[in-house]
């Protein structure tokens, strides 16, 4: 019976859609594929929990397509037939990109339309005059472009889908998806698809299916410990500084790294601390455009980043803390605090659904603040079958939370969920402390503001104003980079190179820079280091009369 999995096209899907599934060379469905989209050709309505990584986006996004190509072929009426509900606005464009290419062979008769972005609601009104066949959108979005008449769904919505269902509540949709439900006919086929089943989902499930078949895929949330090795190392604010610049710099972390903090201001602090050493990093928060935040992402997943530095904002709709029905009078006090926020979007979110590409390792600079968010961040590496690291800083604020981190997890599948203490000795690299306070010396709050300014209107100018100079040139989108060095802090060179008595004598035959360097130079064959070798001690200016003698041998032999 192991064998007797479903293949892509044992599922009576159209040759278009497994022409597409050859090219972007998917051999066979991962499970929930496997047990969802036979199910939804059936019209099911579906309510699927399934680990990050495990393909829920192509599981819903197959079905979609099959169902438009089939009434195709009786009704020719264009119409917008399907709606993809995301909770953010990066998710959206992911989104929109797998069914892109998932129609690569029927791009005409299946035509799909992100409006989760920034434009002006009247801006996006042509692309809905066209009637795209799946739009792709968050709630607040679809809601507002209703409310302006450029959305009509009532008579012609088939299929409606909620990804990452679990975080449609917490980002504070919860007002406009009932708002939107009385916008939709009264029989369509729902889809519900969570990393998660906590209380929010099983409220939408209520409010949005309709007798669905649940699939309650992997027992475990998270991968087994032979896939995604979890660990943690106890320490303090200052510790964390020095750990993350040891672990970089001395290249103990290898591959492509994310790295999670719990807001902007220390997002940036940390991308200044590494500029101090060298150590180039992106950053990703809330307060950046739209557009640069997906560009950046995908710059990431075609390698041209190591490093990302990224802000998990939960606070951005405080989830976690009271409804919005009631406002206090210390609601109405704390107004002008939050006035400062205005530039964030809460439509963000990077460690929710997105997928990155060949993820190596998740760094929690900053513990996350619940089991979801946990789960969402980690569930950024180990994707599909590749292997994977997470490492999780914890002070002793954090303890309580990874106690209920690890209470989870162990409950979920066994104890080989439960997070690792990282072997690392302080004292062997505490000869980096001086250095390490040398740097934050000059990553001073002035300059973190200094840096937030400069990085916004950077991004800024190359979001809006060069958004149509970028659309006739391409290839020059390709060069522009978000990793530059912001400099708002004095840069200190001898932080760049690690001297070779730093580096602890267990890690000298792995990590020794300045012999690494010296390596290089013989085996390229540069006569530099020979010469040193060879006329060390003896007067360089006798060296010339072997340059009379072989040439006084020419003249002889002429």
């Amino acid at each position: 019976m192991e064998d007797d999995t479903l293949q892509f096209h044992e599922m009576g899907l159209d040759d278009r859609l497994l022409k597409a599934l050859a090219d972007l060379g998917w051999s066979q469905p991962t499970l929930i594929q496997e047990k969802a989209i036979p199910l939804a050709l059936e019209g099911k309505d579906l309510l699927a929990r399934a680990r990050t990584g495990s393909g829920k986006t192509a599981a819903y996004a197959i079905p979609l397509i099959q169902r438009i190509l089939a009434s195709k072929q009786t009704v020719r009426e264009q119409a917008v037939r399907a709606l993809v509900l995301v909770p953010t606005k990066e998710l959206g464009q992911q989104v929109q990109t797998m069914i892109r290419q998932l129609t690569a062979f029927c791009g005409r008769e299946v035509r799909v339309a992100n409006i989760s972005g920034k434009a002006e609601i009247s801006a996006q009104k042509p692309i809905l005059m066209e009637k795209p066949d799946i739009v792709v959108s968050t709630p607040s979005r679809v809601q507002a472009h209703i409310n302006a008449q450029n959305l009509q769904l009532q008579s012609s919505l088939e299929m409606l889908v909620v990804d990452e269902a679990d975080l449609i509540f917490s980002f504070g949709f919860e007002a406009d998806l009932k708002s939107l439900l009385c916008h939709l006919p009264k029989i369509y086929q729902a889809f519900l698809m969570s990393a998660t089943l906590n209380e929010d989902v099983q409220a939408l499930k209520e409010l949005v299916l309709h007798n669905p078949v649940t699939l309650k895929l992997q027992g475990s949330q998270l991968p087994d410990s032979s896939q995604l090795q979890q660990y943690s190392i106890r320490c303090e604010e200052e510790d964390k500084f020095l750990i993350i610049y040891t672990l970089l710099k001395l290249g103990l972390v290898r591959g492509k790294s994310l790295v999670f903090v719990s807001d902007v201001d220390r997002c940036y602090r940390l991308k200044l601390f590494l500029e101090q050493f060298s150590i180039p990093a992106c950053v990703l928060n809330s307060e950046l455009p739209v557009h640069s935040r997906c560009h950046i992402i995908t710059q990431f997943n075609q390698g041209f980043y190591n490093y990302i530095i990224a802000t998990d904002e939960e606070g951005l709709e405080n989830p976690a803390g009271p409804s919005q029905k009631t406002k206090t009078s210390e609601d109405k006090g704390k107004k002008k605090k939050n006035s400062g926020k205005k530039g964030k979007d809460k439509e963000y979110g990077v460690s929710r659904g997105i997928d990155f590409h060949n993820v190596s390792n998740v760094i929690n600079f900053d513990f996350p603040t619940s089991v979801e968010s946990y789960i969402h961040r980690v569930g950024r590496t180990a994707r599909a079958d590749n292997p994977g690291t997470a490492l999780s800083f914890i002070s002793h604020t954090e303890i309580p939370t990874l106690t209920q981190v690890e209470n989870a997890l162990a409950g979920d599948n066994t104890h080989d969920h439960v997070l690792k203490p990282y072997g690392f000795k302080m004292e062997e690299i505490e000869g980096f402390r001086y250095r390490c306070r040398d740097a934050m010396r000059s990553v001073t709050k002035q300059a973190v503001k200094e840096a937030r300014l400069k990085e916004i209107k950077q991004e800024l100018l190359n979001s809006e104003k060069l958004k149509t100079y970028f659309e006739d040139n391409p290839r020059d989108l390709q060069l522009l980079r978000h990793d530059k060095e912001l400099h708002p802090a004095v840069i200190k060179p001898h932080l760049k190179n690690v001297p070779d008595y730093l580096v602890p004598a267990a890690l000298k035959s792995l990590v020794n820079p300045l012999k690494q360097r010296k390596k290089k130079y013989k085996a390229g064959g540069v006569t530099l280091t020979s010469f040193k070798k060879n006329f060390r001690g003896k007067n360089p200016l006798k060296s010339f009369r072997f340059t009379k003698k072989s040439s006084a041998k020419k003249a002889g032999k002429s």
